[in-house]
């Protein structure tokens, strides 16, 4: 199993430190650079966070959540205080200072977002030195492989504390196991909290709805294709982004999307609305796709949607 250990600016741990309520459901580690993606973990992995120097302690921990490039205005409507800023306009001057340049009036840069969910900082007085080979000049974080050898108990340690209670825990098994690992909940692999899940399917489907191609970020929405009411969950491979009439009518039954990506228009919305013409034109065309086969619905649930939700006649 693999864990990050990413350097942390004080004033945004302390902030979500004082607000454990916040961090506890997920927050916005964000990057003031740009979207240049984080592939340094998978979903559900651990993310470690150390504070700059001369602090330089690991003071809390959470789970990888996903990552998205966002315009800054976005990262804010989506997240808010978890962006571990009281404000929007204090959100705009901490971007300013670290992109070290002004950001000029009506400029809304992206900036990229890294979602950790679960967070917990430990109390007052309770932190660990950084783990071994954590060299000092390191600016963003590092990737460890928790199995190894000469970190493996440091990192068993620190677990512990962010799990809250002790765990039986084998960094050397396989992570990408189905369902719950290790007997947590928090360390499932694909799941994702529900503001992560907005952005991430916002992201992987590059602002585009997926039937009508409408680009238009107001009206876009992040519905799954198995609802989390029915026992599906907040993973990206459970996600469609939708224009929001679009969104409704694939939950009603009038859309759906078959195993081969392929769009079925119900022939109940002509008969019930006279209507939908433009989406009897797209009937058996193949969708917009995010770029990663694995982002991409499962064959599973879009089976679940046409047989449990759609109107076939």
């Amino acid at each position: 199993m693999r864990g990050y250990v990413g350097v942390t600016d004080n004033d945004w741990y302390r902030f979500l430190a004082a607000r454990p309520e916040t961090a506890a459901a997920e927050v916005n580690f964000w990057r003031p650079g740009g979207g240049r993606g984080f592939h340094a973990l998978t979903v559900g992995e651990p993310f470690f966070f150390k504070t700059h120097s001369p602090d330089n302690r690991v003071v809390g921990g959470g789970f990888f959540s996903g990552f998205a490039a966002l315009r800054m205005s976005e990262a804010w409507q989506l997240f808010g205080i978890a962006n571990g800023v009281s404000g929007f306009e204090e959100m705009r001057a901490r971007i300013a200072h670290y992109r070290r340049r002004p950001i000029a009036p009506g400029e809304d840069p992206e900036i990229g977002c890294v979602f950790v969910r679960n967070v917990t900082f430990f109390p007052a007085g309770v932190s660990f030195a950084p783990p071994p080979g954590f060299a000092a000049n390191i600016v963003q974080g590092k990737t460890y492989d928790m199995a190894e050898h000469s970190v493996s108990g440091y990192f068993t340690d620190l677990m512990q504390l962010v799990l809250g209670h002790e765990i039986e825990i084998d960094f050397g098994q396989p992570w990408h196991d189905t369902g719950p690992v290790f007997g947590d909940p928090r360390l499932a692999p694909y799941r994702l909290a529900q503001q992560a899940f907005k952005a991430v399917v916002l992201n992987a489907y590059h602002g585009h709805c997926a039937i009508t191609a409408t680009k238009i970020r107001p009206v876009l929405q992040a519905a799954h294709v198995k609802p989390v009411t029915d026992g599906g969950e907040n993973r990206l491979d459970n996600g469609l982004l939708l224009r929001s009439d679009v969104h409704t009518m694939f939950d009603r039954g009038y859309l759906a999307v078959d195993p081969s990506y392929r769009l079925r228009v119900s022939p109940r919305l002509r008969d019930d609305f006279g209507n939908g013409e433009q989406f009897y034109e797209k009937a058996g065309q193949v969708i917009a796709l995010p770029d990663k086969r694995m982002d991409r619905p499962q064959r599973e649930f879009l089976e679940w949607h046409i047989d449990t939700v759609f109107k076939a006649s």
